[in-house]
This record gives structure tokens, C-alpha cells and sequence, in this order.
């Protein structure tokens, strides 16, 4: 499984959208500052995730979330 995850920071309005294939792995190297993009706002939470079966779908879905129009979707109807 694939997964498309937001993050949000604990010490901002920071909100960080991903993806990966191990979530678990992932949210502990965004807390431990190994990710260029998040280091300035951890720690974080995770907020919402979601699950798909191919590696591609997250990754164009992920970009989607990244948009204009998919980050106004995430916030009016995931968070």
C-alpha cells in the first residue's frame, strides 16, 4: 500500500502533504528533522491519511493536494 499523508505542525499553521509507502517510518523522520522541506516546523501530527494500491496514484495525488484547488478540497472536506 501507498499512502498520500498530511502533516500538521504542533508549533504552527504549518500543513505538509506527502507520500509513502511505510507512514510510520515517515512521520518519524519528519520529527527528527531529516526532511529538508519540515525541519523549521517540527514536531508534527499527523492529521489525515489515505491509502491506494500504486505507487503512481499516490504520487498524482499527492501533486493534486499541492494545487490550489486540492488544497482548498483537503481543507474544506478532510480537515
Amino acid at each position: 500500500m501507498w499512502y498520500v499523508y498530511i502533516l500538521k505542525s504542533k508549533v504552527s499553521k504549518f500543513k505538509y502533504t506527502g507520500s509513502t509507502n511505510n507512514i510510520y517510518r515517515r512521520l518519524k523522520e519528519h520529527n527528527n528533522g531529516l526532511c529538508q522541506a519540515t525541519k523549521h516546523y517540527k514536531p508534527f501530527a499527523l492529521w489525515a491519511y489515505i491509502a491506494v494500491s500504486d505507487k503512481n496514484i499516490a504520487i498524482n495525488l499527492e501533486d493534486y493536494f499541492k494545487t490550489g484547488s486540492g488544497s482548498a478540497f483537503v481543507s474544506k472536506r478532510l480537515l
